[in-house]
């Protein structure tokens, strides 16, 4: 869809949100394509994106969710009914294991204790048991704060672990294995961390019903190599006879949302010129500081003779969005949108310095725009106290 195309966006009061529907149905049918292919079952990662209105349409192209805690289970179970919920925590409280037995289908504990306070008791609710492993193979570059696989990582179970504190009786509970290595990556990373399991692992792989591959798999990108995915898929299958899910958010997502902002000021120092806008990457995309990245502006110009600092109306002196080049001088008040909005930034949204949240809203396949949230002082207010 040409954004630009869509004058109605720029109608909306700012800063705003627009989930783009008919994008997150081709990224869909991607992964319908390579689910139908394979036979494996894909889970949406609400952690990713939660936008439960949505629901419905992604419901056509999931096998489920995927939830990082008990709201996240409640939120898959309620909005995706008739799915399956999967549920992974680094540690689960004891006064939030029966409820979350309620919702979910199947649950991952991080670690041999977890798995030992609570796995019998999720059996016997009816739960498909699984332990998150660690293979101790790292495939970032540039993302150390996404990497489970770090020296020291808290996140998975390691083979020396697994030997010094899992009994016969522990590993009869499993019913899966769950491995999460990558970040927005490709095959060829998931096919060394799957080597890696097989090393590390393989003496349990064929006692399992279940392999899930994690998420970060960019499937619905343009250069994702789908054929080899497919083959590690399909290889898994037939060696070890398990079920294969694997649990992306961006796949869903990606590309899917747009931010809409309006320039408030522009101001210069020492050669640089500031564009001030409403949205601002502490509160609105925290992960382009956290990452960092800089997020596509769809009205910018790769060598444009104008050029910008773009930042936000907090009182961070680090709420720098990113510079861009465009073909014509910026003006107050102009309308601009931000891509790749709809993965890790609705969910990551807050408001400091009382930083009104965007409105939601969605692109409908048939361009109409609807409003699916509005957000006002309440919000801000009802956070912090009575």
């Amino acid at each position: 869809m040409d954004i630009k195309a869509t004058k109605n966006i720029f109608e909306l009061k700012t800063p705003a949100f627009v989930i783009d529907e008919k994008r997150l149905i081709e990224n869909g049918r991607i992964i319908k394509e390579i689910s139908d292919q394979t036979g494996a079952r894909f889970l949406l990662a609400q952690k990713a994106f939660s936008g439960y209105d949505l629901y419905p349409v992604i419901s056509e192209y999931a096998y489920g969710t995927e939830a990082s805690g008990l709201f996240e289970a409640r939120l898959g179970h309620e909005e995706m009914p008739k799915k399956e919920c999967h549920v992974f925590c680094a540690a689960y409280k004891e006064e939030d294991i029966d409820e979350i037995c309620r919702y979910a289908d199947h649950i991952v504990f991080n670690s041999p204790t977890q798995l030992k306070a609570f796995g019998k008791k999720a059996k016997r609710a009816g739960l498909s048991i699984g332990l998150r492993i660690n293979p101790e193979c790292s495939t970032q570059e540039g993302h150390g704060i996404y990497d489970p696989c770090a020296p020291g990582s808290r996140l998975g179970t390691t083979r020396d672990q697994f030997d010094k504190l899992m009994t016969a009786e522990d590993i009869e509970l499993l019913d899966g294995i769950h491995f999460h290595t990558l970040c927005e990556q490709g095959a060829e990373p998931l096919k060394l961390t799957v080597d890696a399991v097989k090393k590390g692992f393989g003496d349990i792989l064929p006692k399992m019903k279940w392999i899930n591959l994690g998420g970060g798999h960019h499937v619905s990108k343009p250069d994702y190599n789908r054929d080899l995915l497919a083959d590690i898929i399909n290889d898994l299958k037939t060696a070890y006879d398990a079920e294969i899910y694997l649990e992306p958010g961006e796949a869903f997502a990606i590309d899917a949302g747009y931010l809409v902002t309006t320039v408030l000021d522009i101001t210069e120092n020492n050669g640089t010129k500031n564009v001030i806008v409403d949205m601002s990457a502490a509160c609105h995309s925290p992960d382009i500081l956290e990452v960092p990245f800089t997020p596509p502006l769809v009205e910018a110009v790769e060598d444009g003779a104008y050029k910008y600092r773009f930042g936000g109306p907090t009182c961070l002196a680090g709420d720098v969005i990113g510079d861009y080049a465009f073909d014509h001088e910026l003006s107050i008040g102009e309308k601009l949108t931000f891509g790749d909005m709809a993965m890790y930034s609705m969910v990551k949204t807050n408001t400091f310095n009382g930083m009104p949240l965007p409105d939601i809203y969605v692109l409908h396949a048939d361009d109409s725009i609807e409003r699916l949230t509005h957000f006002g002082y309440e919000d801000f207010k009802k956070r912090l106290g009575s």
